[in-house]
């Protein structure tokens, strides 16, 4: 399978915990649809303290995994928002 875009979209959305609403990723998302997975190198700036945890909360949010070859986070359902 084919990796992922480096560039990517210019588009950057901002990603929040959706317990405490603290801000987690500002990320280059493409397309319209549901957020799901985030691509580590498509994340324009980094709040997080220690990966897949709330820096305000501790809650965890994300898996650590690989997709299509590359590193990215596959986040649990219901943990995050987009904005």
């Amino acid at each position: 399978m084919a990796k992922p875009n480096k560039k990517g979209p210019t588009q950057t959305v901002e990603i929040f915990c959706a317990k405490c609403r603290a801000i987690l990723f500002k990320y280059r998302k493409g397309g319209k649809g549901a957020l799901v997975k985030c691509f580590k190198e498509r994340i324009v700036t980094d709040y997080t303290t220690t990966a897949c945890s709330c820096p305000k909360c501790g809650q965890i949010f994300a898996r650590d995994t690989l997709i299509r070859g590359a590193p990215a986070y596959k986040f649990v359902g219901g943990k995050v928002s987009m904005k």
